[in-house]
């Protein structure tokens, strides 16, 4: 009980634009909220951005980490972060894109090759306009960490191309680019927030859902999924965004404080991304799934069969923000 009024004293105090004041000086708290598992690189950096905050203001900015979904699920972090009921959330990209739809065009089906041109362009000149984008959304962004490429599992049967994939239920992250990939390729696509996911795999209302490897094995998912193949259909990005009228409350030397810890957290979790995803391809194996291998051949289908997705997102942001994209992309190797 005394945990609780502690948590909804902390929360008020935080709702009304108040520091905590201590014996020495005030301190400010900041609450961040991500729907990612403890384990997952992401909650693992956003703990070592909490200690370096507090380390380098002394204690004057105080962190406190919410991950796995205890504050809600990744919708809810990106309309509380917005509202400013809590500061900052780490969050997939497709759930703030619901909010700032220009997010759409870095997530176009079969765009990244390989992740490094990926982050050759999310840390080039078009963020710029995402950033601005964000801000007019009354969103600060500080920047995106790899959630990875995305991978399809399923109950049913081995998916070695696209015909497989025919009329299977699959979970989409509520992102219009996705539903529509997932469409063409003959799959029945259902969008839904992560927190269902787990359940509605179990009880077999959807087939399959998409995410890196070392999320399905985070999600344990392969408790209720037996298949999983390299699809390899997005490479998606985690937004970190912050509260824009409170960061800009802050004075400037915090500020910077939060910017450069969050620029070192997000350089570590990019660092690990790659060896966390090959681990975890191997330990879903153990596990018991069963991996199948798409071939060059296939992929190449499933890209052209998806390339009017990219017409349709053309139409709906404008074709000049889109074809800059492309242009970045084919740019840095693409």
């Amino acid at each position: 009980m005394r945990a609780v009024v502690r948590t909804t004293l902390s929360a008020l105090v935080l709702a009304l634009g108040f520091s905590v004041a201590t014996g020495v000086s005030a301190q400010t708290r900041l609450r961040i909220a991500g729907n990612f598992a403890s384990d997952h690189s992401s909650s693992v950096a956003m703990q070592q951005f909490k200690k370096e905050v507090e380390s380098t203001s002394k204690g004057a900015l105080i962190v406190d980490v919410f991950d796995n979904q205890q504050l809600g699920g990744a919708q809810e972090n990106v309309t509380q972060t917005r509202a400013g009921t809590i500061d900052m959330t780490w969050v997939g990209m497709a759930f703030l894109s619901r909010t700032v739809p220009e997010l759409e065009a870095v997530s176009l089906p079969f765009m990244f090759p390989t992740r490094e041109i990926a982050y050759k362009v999310m840390d080039g000149p078009v963020v710029d306009l995402i950033e601005t984008k964000m801000a007019d959304k009354g969103f600060t962004s500080l920047g995106f960490m790899e959630l990875g490429l995305r991978q399809v599992t399923n109950s049913q049967k081995p998916v070695k191309g696209m015909a497989d994939l025919k009329g299977m239920k699959i979970r989409m992250q509520p992102i219009e680019t996705h539903l529509a990939t997932f469409r063409a390729l003959g799959a029945n696509p259902i969008a839904m927030d992560i927190k269902e996911v787990y359940s509605a795999l179990d009880q077999k209302v959807i087939d399959g859902q998409d995410n890196p490897f070392s999320l399905i094995l985070a999600s344990r998912f392969f408790e209720v999924q037996k298949h999983v193949s390299n699809t390899g259909h997005f490479f998606d990005f985690i937004a970190v965004a912050a509260n824009k009228k409170k960061f800009e409350a802050l004075p400037a030397d915090h500020q910077k404080i939060l910017r450069t810890a969050m620029t070192n957290a997000i350089a570590w979790q990019r660092s690990v991304s790659a060896k966390a995803d090959t681990d975890a391809l191997a330990e879903l194996q153990k596990k018991g799934m069963t991996y199948t291998e798409i071939p060059a051949t296939e992929r190449e289908a499933m890209k052209k069969a998806t390339a009017h997705v990219v017409d349709d997102v053309k139409k709906r942001l404008g074709a000049g923000f889109v074809d800059q994209v492309l242009a970045e992309v084919k740019k840095a190797g693409g």
